[in-house]
């Protein structure tokens, strides 16, 4: 039975990391760049929890980390959703590229 090491883990995270900053570069909706948002601070939680396990198995600093960041990233969400909706609200579009000619 194959054991997951810190290999593993540090190359998902890195993948998971490429695929949110390629949706955030990328793509013009702005939820799909939210969702590129939180696929990148997950691949850093992914990156605490690793290092944690693998190099201070005794202490929890990099779960606590990874709880924060969880917890920012909720309120971000829901403050980024809510201005979304008031932009969908007055502009009828999510579209990045319409925000350049939308006048306030």
């Amino acid at each position: 039975m194959m054991q997951v090491g810190l290999n593993h883990m540090l190359l998902l995270s890195t993948c998971l990391f490429f695929l949110g900053m390629y949706g955030f570069f990328t793509r013009r909706n702005l939820i799909t760049i939210l969702m590129s948002l939180e696929l990148m601070l997950n691949s850093v939680n992914i990156n605490f929890v690793a290092f944690n396990t693998y190099l201070y198995p005794q202490n929890l600093d990099g779960v606590f980390f990874s709880i924060f960041i969880i917890t920012i990233a909720a309120a971000e969400a829901a403050v980024a959703i809510a201005i979304i909706i008031n932009l969908f609200r007055s502009h009828q579009s999510i579209d990045v590229d319409d925000a350049g000619e939308m006048k306030y």
